[in-house]
């Protein structure tokens, strides 16, 4: 096909239609072999059977001695959204990717199943069931991947930032991340920094989307903008006040941290911030600090960004910073870029209908059959000393034996005969689950904060 002028091109275009209704749905957001085993299931008659699935890390990495439950209300949302639309079906349809009879089946697909799991924020360790999915095969087994990439990075996220939050010692954090991962995963990697303790984000649609306060004010582009630094600072100052924060590195840091102050004493204020964004931050900012004392600008904070992580923020502790800016290794989990989270099956109902426990036998890879109730054992003194994971055949059973060993009940119900509790989604749930991570870091152990390598902050048993 020859290549057109973008100025005579026709309207016809070689490009798929996509319809709004194809955009919102999650229900390809799955791999194929889902829809394959469906497919099978349905043609052995073994699609309605009885199944419940667990979302669970098999072991946490050595960097983490614990991990954030993170992605939860996003989840819910997914579910909410997990149907397929005329234009995905004919897709599948003709490309030949399940059968006519699996497409029927999907044709008024919805979940009706029940889903319990952590509530959002919580802590969670090797084998935590972060989510219990029971409903039949062919409903459980088509959500495992949306599930997965939901929890993965959000957790991956949540994880990081509470490392830096710990870091930081109360001072604030605030995500700087957005241009430095896709653009979605930006908005839900700031959602999940906030579960984890940081207190605003410079992604806007993650503002509107979620509450989330935003910050931001300009880039060393706007000053070079401008003929002189004393021009460009002036000229935010009258559009954001002398409460702004300014950028004093573009040049000489000093020089500019002296053109700063007396431009917000221009405006007949004290200037808000100054930002620090290259060289040696501590030393700089032990200068800097000097210099607005000396210039009488006592109230003028100072935020510090480039390429923080936690181990940066710590080595800041002892600096005169009054705030961190975090961007690529907050988005990225700060190296960890994924929780390794997986979704197994550890039940299902037999030829007869009894529940049977089921489990992988794999060399490195085997899991753990029967539905798991767990729990978090708490000392006297208020602080937790084990993770505890019981098999037992209902919730009654199962909270008997975490009641008798005195261990907290992690799991809540999340859905029910496939209604969403709207609690744990919206805003409200985001505030919630914010305070409850809090609550659940504060009974960790004292070593289970450490930021460097060992062993989980406790451990799991199975009962």
């Amino acid at each position: 096909m020859p290549v057109q002028n973008a100025a005579t091109a026709s309207n016809t275009s070689t490009w798929p239609i996509i319809d709004d209704a194809s955009v919102t749905s999650t229900a390809l957001l799955t791999d194929m072999y889902e829809l394959t085993m469906v497919d099978a299931a349905l043609h052995s008659g073994t699609a309605d059977r009885r199944c419940i699935f667990e979302l669970f890390g098999r072991r946490l990495r050595s960097a983490r001695r614990f991990g954030v439950v993170a992605g939860t209300a996003r989840a819910l949302e997914a579910i909410q959204r997990f149907h397929f639309t005329d234009t995905q079906l004919r897709y599948l349809k003709d490309n030949a990717i399940i059968s006519d009879k699996a497409i029927s089946f999907l044709e008024n697909f919805r979940f009706t199943g029940d889903i319990w799991g952590y509530a959002e924020g919580e802590m969670y360790f090797a084998g935590s069931p972060l989510l219990t999915v029971d409903a039949p095969f062919a409903q459980a087994c088509l959500l495992e991947t949306v599930l997965l990439s939901i929890f993965n990075f959000d957790c991956a996220v949540a994880s990081a930032a509470s490392r830096m939050t710990i870091a930081a010692h109360g001072r604030p954090c605030l995500d700087m991340g957005a241009r430095r991962a896709h653009e979605r995963a930006a908005v839900s990697a700031a959602r999940a920094a906030v579960i984890a303790g940081f207190a605003g984000t410079s992604d806007l649609e993650a503002g509107k989307r979620y509450g989330i306060p935003t910050i931001g004010t300009a880039a060393h582009a706007f000053t070079l903008l401008h003929d002189t630094e004393e021009e460009a600072f002036a000229a935010q100052i009258a559009l954001m006040g002398t409460g702004t924060t300014l950028l004093v590195d573009t040049y000489d840091v000093l020089t500019g941290v002296r053109r700063a102050v007396q431009a917000a004493n221009n405006a007949g204020g004290q200037l808000g911030a100054v930002r620090l964004d290259s060289g040696d931050l501590v030393a700089q900012a032990f200068k800097v600090r000097g210099l607005l004392d000396e210039l009488g600008a006592t109230d003028t904070k100072i935020t510090v960004t480039s390429d923080l992580d936690e181990y940066a923020i710590a080595a800041l502790g002892a600096a005169p910073v009054d705030s961190y800016g975090v961007g690529t290794k907050l988005v990225t989990g700060s190296g960890i870029p994924t929780a390794a989270l997986v979704y197994k099956m550890v039940e299902r109902a037999g030829s007869g209908g009894t529940m049977e426990p089921v489990a992988k036998r794999s060399e490195s890879k085997s899991t753990v059959g029967g539905r798991k109730w767990a729990g978090r054992v708490i000392d006297p003194a208020g602080h937790a000393v084990e993770e505890l994971l019981v098999s037992a055949p209902d919730e009654a059973h199962g909270l008997a034996v975490l009641a008798e060993h005195s261990a907290r009940p992690l799991q809540v119900p999340l859905v029910r005969q496939g209604e969403i509790d709207k609690q744990w989604i919206g805003p409200e749930a985001l505030k919630a689950a914010t305070l409850r991570h809090r609550e659940s870091r504060n009974e960790l152990p004292y070593h289970a904060w450490r930021l460097s390598e060992g062993e989980a902050g406790i451990p799991t048993t199975y009962l």
